[in-house]
């Protein structure tokens, strides 16, 4: 594979931070999209949970040809996915950041960079959703999952939307992934679900929806760890 440009969003740690530099020599322009400094690529900082920060990005691609739109950005409420979460004792600030972050951030996002994705040979919108947002998963986080949820159903209307300009639109959708905070998370026990799936095996999915044609749309996928418990 090979972009012009491609933008990730929440590019300065995690699962965000992996794809940016997996795809970094992939590409002649990337663009790493967080609050904190992204190590790599060319950084916008932006707080992608208000519009102004939104529109920071737009006006620094300018509408230069997008190839690739990766919102990898992600947050949970506090003490999320551990035995000390309690959905009682949730602050409303975090609920609402939680919202903003997860849900409304990539609707603003992708309606702001849409005149740049139309110039793409081949324009590719992906999500990263979570198993939690699935209907067969006990996750008790209830801004979270909500999200999530609510992440599908963006990526089944934006697909009817765009489907006329060929604009594919994915969300992927795992359990705890090999990330060295989850990875130092579930040594510790500081994690609920199991087993993680491989960080590498996420970015051989990422590549293969970035690389199939404009004809085809791979809507979502579930991606649960073999000896997870979320699946």
């Amino acid at each position: 594979m090979a972009f012009k440009t491609v933008l990730v969003a929440g590019a300065s740690r995690g699962i965000g931070l992996a794809v940016a530099e997996h795809l970094a020599s992939q590409t002649e322009r990337l663009i790493s999209v967080s609050r904190t400094e992204a190590p790599i690529g060319e950084w916008i900082q932006a707080d992608l949970s208000n519009l102004a920060g939104v529109e920071t990005v737009a006006q620094a691609l300018d509408n230069a040809p997008l190839d690739a739109l990766l919102y990898m950005g992600g947050t949970w409420e506090t003490h999320a996915f551990t035995d000390q979460y309690s959905f009682e004792n949730c602050s409303d600030s975090d609920i609402a950041n939680v919202i903003a972050v997860n849900l409304v951030a990539p609707i603003r996002l992708v309606k702001a960079l849409l005149p740049a994705l139309r110039k793409s040979e081949n324009p590719k919108i992906v999500f990263m959703g979570a198993l939690s947002g699935r209907e067969n998963v006990r996750g008790r986080e209830v801004a979270n999952s909500a999200s999530k949820f609510g992440l599908r159903g963006v990526v089944h209307s934006l697909r009817e939307e765009l489907r006329s300009q060929q604009i594919s639109v994915t969300v992927i959708n795992p359990g705890n992934v090999g990330t060295p905070e989850v990875l130092a998370d579930l040594t510790s026990d500081n994690l609920l679900g199991g087993g993680a799936i491989p960080l590498s095996d996420l970015l051989k999915i990422i590549d293969c929806v970035l690389s199939v044609s404009r004809a085809t749309c791979i809507k979502e996928i579930d991606v649960p760890a073999m000896l997870g418990t979320w699946a």
